[in-house]
């Protein structure tokens, strides 16, 4: 499975102004989580011992992303949602995966943010680090 070509964010913006709950809107914020170089090892774990990352297989199940993405629209202030994830072997610097949330107030659409990224990444994907291992 070959990586997806990446979305774009002024037209997600157009459209999500342009959606019926635009009005309520006092704020959008995008994610971009993307492949780095630094192995979750070194950058969660601190182990400094850990080889750099040459790329990762990337996965996910969308029934469970739809699951969290309506419990996301049950949070107070939140108006609108949309996530795209990229699958197959992706390298460093590709996307990984986009959010829009557009809610009412700041401190809404900042905790619908991390609710809802937090519960992807560690509920509905798949993420394996490749590593280019040289004898």
């Amino acid at each position: 499975m070959n990586k997806k070509p990446s979305p774009s964010m002024d037209a997600w913006l157009a459209e999500a102004k342009g959606h019926e709950s635009a009005p309520k809107i006092g704020m959008y914020l995008t994610h971009n989580g993307i492949v780095r170089q630094s192995a979750k090892a070194k950058v969660r774990l601190g182990d400094e011992e850990a080889p750099s990352v040459t790329g990762m297989y990337f996965s996910y199940e969308p029934e469970k992303v739809e699951a969290v993405i309506e419990e996301t629209y049950k949070m107070e202030g939140i108006y609108y949602i949309r996530v795209w994830l990229n699958e197959g072997e992706l390298k460093v610097g590709d996307d990984i995966m986009y959010v829009l949330i557009g809610g009412d107030i700041r401190p809404h659409v900042v905790d619908a943010l991390q609710y809802l990224v937090g519960r992807i990444k560690t509920e509905c994907v798949t993420e394996k680090e490749l590593f280019d291992f040289k004898p």
